[in-house]
Parts: C-alpha cells; sequence; structure tokens
C-alpha cells in the first residue's frame, strides 16, 4: 500500500454478535439497503475513540444488541473511495436488545456460520467469520492488567507495599474502566498493593463490586510461590464469565508464561492489559492492549 493511502485509512470497528440456541451457535448479519449488500455489522470511529468502544457502539446502533467482548478477531483492509478502509473486529457475545429497522441497517439475520458464510456478500467479511469459527466461541475471558502509573520506588520513602497511584495514574485508571466493563467482569482481584488496588477501585466502583484481595499474586509472592500464584488464577478461571487481576510488571509475564501463552516475550507496561481468552483446553487466544483506554 502506497504512504498517501496509508494516510487516508479509515479506522472502523465492528463485531462477529453471536448468540447460542440450544447447541447451534448463530451468528448476526445485517442487511443495508444504501448498498442493499449484506455485512457483518461495523462502522467509522468518532474522532478519540478507542476500536474496541467504537466497535461496542456501532453494533450496539446497528443491531440493538448490549454485548460482551471476547477475543480480539483480524484486522481487514479494502478500498474504500479512492482510499482504504481499516477495520478491526471483536467477537461479541449478545446479552440482550432488540433490533430496530433503520436507514443504514434494515434486517437483522440470525443464522448459522455456514449460512451466513453464503449470505455476506464480501471476502473479507467471509474471511473475518472463518476466523472467529476456527475456535470455540463458549469462553471465560482473564484480563490481566498491570497496575497504572504510581511514581518510582525510589522517590517514595514510606513502605512500598503503599505506594500510590500518581494523578496520571488515577487518570488511567479511570479513563480504562469502560473498555474493561465491556469485557462483563463478573470479580476483580488485585494484588495487595495500594497501587494495584487503586487501578482497579474505579471499575470495581462502576460495576458494584468488591476489590477481592490476591496476596499470592504480587511481584514478591508469585517469585517465592509460583504455584500458589496461578493457583489463585486458576481458581478465578473455574468461574464462568471475566475475572479482572491488576498486578505487577514481573509477575504477570510469569504467569502468561505458566498458562501457555506463546512467548518469548510478554509485554507488560503501567496500565496495560492481557486479554485471555480461556476454554476447556485452556489458553485459546491472548490479545495484548497496550493502553486499554487507547
Amino acid at each position: 500500500m502506497s504512504g498517501r493511502a496509508q494516510s487516508r485509512a479509515t479506522p472502523a470497528a465492528g463485531g462477529v454478535l453471536w448468540r447460542q440456541d440450544g447447541g447451534r451457535v448463530l451468528v448476526a448479519v445485517v442487511h443495508r439497503p444504501r448498498y442493499e449488500d449484506w455485512t457483518l455489522p461495523k462502522g467509522k470511529l468518532h474522532p478519540g475513540e478507542s476500536a474496541l468502544l467504537a466497535a461496542v457502539r456501532e453494533v450496539r446502533e446497528e443491531t440493538g444488541a448490549e454485548v460482551e467482548i471476547g477475543r480480539r478477531l483480524p484486522s481487514v483492509e479494502y478500498p474504500f473511495g479512492d482510499a482504504i478502509k481499516r477495520v478491526s473486529y471483536w467477537a461479541m457475545r449478545y446479552r440482550g436488545g432488540e433490533h430496530a429497522a433503520g436507514d443504514e441497517v434494515d434486517r437483522l439475520r440470525w443464522a448459522t456460520v455456514a449460512e451466513a458464510t453464503q449470505q455476506l456478500s464480501y471476502p473479507v467479511d467471509r474471511g473475518v467469520l472463518a476466523d472467529f469459527a476456527r475456535l470455540p466461541s463458549a469462553t471465560r475471558t482473564l484480563l490481566l492488567l498491570r497496575h497504572a502509573k504510581a511514581g518510582k520506588r525510589s522517590g517514595y520513602a514510606g513502605d512500598d507495599r503503599l505506594r500510590p497511584l500518581e494523578k496520571a495514574g488515577w487518570r488511567q485508571a479511570r479513563e480504562a474502566v469502560p473498555v474493561l466493563a465491556a469485557f462483563d467482569p463478573q470479580r476483580v482481584l488485585a494484588a495487595d498493593r495500594v497501587r494495584c488496588e487503586q487501578t482497579v477501585q474505579p471499575l470495581a466502583d462502576h460495576l458494584g463490586l468488591h476489590v477481592l484481595s490476591a496476596p499470592t499474586l504480587s511481584d514478591d509472592a508469585y517469585h517465592q510461590d509460583p504455584e500458589a500464584g496461578l493457583a489463585t488464577v486458576r481458581q478465578a478461571l473455574e468461574q464462568p464469565g471475566t475475572t479482572v487481576v491488576c498486578s505487577q510488571g514481573e509477575a504477570i509475564p510469569a504467569m502468561l508464561g505458566q498458562l501457555g501463552v506463546p512467548g518469548p516475550e510478554y509485554p507488560a507496561r503501567k496500565g496495560s492489559m492481557w486479554a485471555l481468552s480461556i476454554a476447556d483446553r485452556g489458553v485459546i487466544a491472548a490479545d495484548y492492549y497496550p493502553r486499554p483506554s487507547a
């Protein structure tokens, strides 16, 4: 692609919206009367909007659905006028809502993957749907979040366990709430460090949950007894839905390695997040978000 085309790329986002119907997985395809086509729900980002939140908003606007975010699906690019459209996709579990016909989308059809593949108008959509179908759809999610900015250890005179977030860290924690909430967490855990607890407190307040203390998940505790830390994580993963764990920059890479996430490197910058999709056979997808609020 030329530099000119790249500079004019239009960012968009959407999702493979799915639900279970008995033993079948059904996905949503939408009809756009303006183009007379069938496609996956998607749309352009608003200025300053993150791709993930744009995907949630566009799917809600086009289908009426409230969703739970799952794993990241392939992004696609295709010509759009004399420029390029770049679309990011996520798997999205349907949680409720009803479609209302409008000017942009007048029909929605729930179909099996095979039926939807036949009905979709564009090869790029069929490719995204094929990637969705290659892995189990019903998964549990583990969000491994490194604490937000808390200043330098050398600049804090007290017990390092009590070192709080700095102003920028509190801003990171607040800005991450909508993205974290899009995964529909049922549990919020934090290592017993004030900066970890504070990082997830805005999320817990938003969800009406308590932050559960997880002393085995601090850097020091994990180095001393990694099996105890991993047992804490695995206990959370035995429960359905999504668990958020806030920990530190050495424990998180160690957890990822022990959970079988392909390495060799596991970035974990402050305020970043790993979203792990878990099925019966273990971790089936691992998505890194350098800044969840971006």
